[in-house]
């Protein structure tokens, strides 16, 4: 247990205060990038923003979650995810700096609060914390399909970023489901919902 704590610990400082490795190169267009306009940057930067803050929340989750299970074969499931999504944490910090735009001031928050909820659904048994990584995702998918939506069409980096991060959610969401994950009820799926739109509202400017 001593192990667990000090590994988590140090998972939390490495996620808000080094620079996030990647074990993959980020996705690339293979088109030459328009030159975007001083608002398309702009805008760029606080969605890229709002990703690299989900991105911190995801490592605290599955932190979370790996540390409340006493099952050993799903605790290395939800390292192994964490691991996949430090690609996405390294890919959104990457562009964030390429974009000149700064990451959310207030990532130790976010972090705090996301790994308070893993702990929670993690006690609340293994079904039901594959059910919130489920929803999790699903909920981050969407979302990622909404900026597809809404970023500058010429920020091809950004776009390709976004695409390969939103295929890979929605296999770990595949992945929790045939894992024996039990769907949560509305309300906490509606509760999950408003928690992520305050997040993703405070993270586009702050």
């Amino acid at each position: 247990m001593l192990d667990q704590l000090l590994s988590t610990a140090d998972t939390a400082l490495r996620t808000l205060f080094a620079p996030p490795p990647s074990r993959r190169p980020p996705p690339t267009e293979t088109r030459v990038a328009p030159v975007l306009s001083k608002s398309e940057q702009a805008l760029s930067g606080a969605l890229m923003r709002v990703n690299h803050v989900g991105e911190i929340c995801a490592q605290a989750l599955y932190t979370a979650q790996a540390l409340a299970t006493g099952n050993a074969a799903l605790r290395a499931h939800y390292e192994q995810a964490a691991r996949e999504e430090g690609d996405h944490l390294a890919w959104t910090r990457q562009r964030l700096d390429q974009l000149g735009a700064s990451p959310s001031a207030l990532n130790p928050l976010w972090y705090a609060g996301a790994f308070g909820l893993g702990l929670i659904a993690g006690r609340l048994g293994d079904p039901i914390s594959l059910g919130f990584v489920v929803e999790t995702e699903r909920q981050v998918e969407a979302h990622l399909q909404s900026h597809l939506e809404r970023l500058p069409a010429a920020d091809l980096a950004s776009r390709a970023i976004v695409r390969q991060m939103k295929d890979e959610e929605a296999q770990h969401a595949d992945k929790a489901l045939h894992a024996g994950a039990q769907a949560l009820p509305e309300p906490a799926r509606a509760l999950m919902k408003a928690a992520a739109r305050v997040m993703t509202t405070t993270a586009h400017y702050i």
